[in-house]
């Protein structure tokens, strides 16, 4: 399959892009980090992100969705990116939504997904128990008692947790490591549930959600008891898909931006931009960023494309993304000088937002170790 956009892709990608440098310009998370927003992202923005039909892309036309799929997704996941657009869209409209599709029930489907289209739920997945991603490793149990279940521990990290509807949450039933590994929906106001809002380095808010006898009904079980390490990894590996989307627009953005400053900064009466030692390191970047851009866009269509090699796919392009997306915002706080340094030049928005989203899903190191380990080395 061709590496290009088809018109229609295009143009959701440039009508993004427009929207997003109006309404949510890199100064717009500036103040809601300096009003100490609440919420964490501007709520009319959102709306009219809801309108536009951006949570419904890859929602199925017969739960209210527009069956657009996962390429019209990541151009819109690519031009927040570029804004550091704070909003819910991977919380609820990728993981939520897609843990939904290809595992909910029937009737989860039927009532929840219309809701995601329409902008009424944030879903948030409650899935890390510690400082480094490991999906297998959950100590969180969920007790069966019949008719209901049980759930006690605590996770971290929970994307958009301070203002979910509802948790996906990983609890183990039990064996170990993939095995017994269940998915719940739970109400964040249910009993026993403790909700701790944490402000991340990049502005955006996580939290910390602690679980203690919260009663959980059967019927809240996204798929099959104890098999949902399955279904877990498949929305583990989409949102990996998502995320790099969204790292892409981010790398770019950074990336455009210090060429601009090497053509405009002048030393020694010309612009630094002429000096063969800062050329070698803007080809460098060049060149990664060029080499993104064809892996993201070959991820996403495998994503719609259900590719037998999706997991390897996700790993590759979440571990040179978050490589690439380390050596751009480095250099471009380095080649912007002294002013990238300071909270008044907005180059190191961009290296906060590139550190926390490394991290986010497994960092270069986890998924090179798991490219490995898939491809039998």
């Amino acid at each position: 399959m061709a590496l290009v956009l088809t018109e229609e892709q295009d143009m959701l990608k440039t009508s993004a892009r427009d929207f997003l440098k109006e309404k949510s310009p890199v100064a717009a998370l500036r103040k809601l980090r300096d009003d100490n927003n609440p919420q964490g992202y501007d709520t009319k923005v959102w709306q009219e992100m809801v309108e536009a039909g951006w949570t419904s892309l890859i929602i199925p036309e017969k739960y209210g969705g527009l069956s657009y799929g996962f390429v019209g997704l990541g151009q819109v996941l690519e031009e927040t990116g570029r804004t550091l657009t704070a909003s819910p869209l991977i919380s609820t409209a990728l993981l939520g939504a897609t843990t939904l599709i290809l595992a909910g029930s029937q009737n989860q489907k039927e009532t929840l997904l219309p809701q995601i289209a329409e902008g009424k739920l944030v879903l948030a997945m409650a899935l890390e128990e510690s400082n480094q991603h490991n999906p297998s490793r959950i100590q969180m149990t969920a007790e069966d008692e019949g008719d209901k279940y049980l759930l006690n521990g605590k996770k971290l990290f929970v994307l958009d947790g301070h203002i979910a509807n509802k948790f996906i949450v990983v609890a183990r039933i039990q064996g170990g490591s993939h095995e017994g590994i269940s998915l719940f929906l739970v109400d964040s106001n249910a009993e026993g549930v403790s909700i701790t809002k944490r402000t991340m380095m990049d502005s955006r808010n996580a939290a910390t959600v602690s679980f203690k006898n919260v009663e959980v009904a059967a019927s809240d079980v996204i798929g099959d008891e104890g098999r949902g390490f399955v279904v877990l990894e498949k929305v583990l590996d989409i949102a990996r898909i998502g995320l790099s989307a969204e790292m892409l627009g981010t790398v770019s953005e950074a990336f455009e931006r210090t060429i601009a400053y090497l053509k405009q900064r002048q030393q020694f009466g010309v612009p630094i931009g002429v000096f063969q030692g800062l050329q070698h390191r803007a080809a460098q970047m060049y060149n990664e960023v060029e080499l993104c851009k064809s892996l993201v866009i070959k991820a996403l269509q495998a994503v719609d494309a259900n590719d037998k090699n999706l997991a390897r796919t996700a790993s590759l392009t979440k571990a040179k993304l978050g490589e690439t997306i380390k050596l751009v915002t480095n250099e471009a706080v380095q080649m912007f000088g002294g002013i990238g340094m300071t909270d008044d030049e907005e180059i190191g928005f961009f290296l906060k937002r590139a550190r926390v989203a490394q991290h986010t899903f497994g960092d270069s190191n986890y998924h090179l170790d798991r490219f490995a380990r898939l491809n039998d080395f």
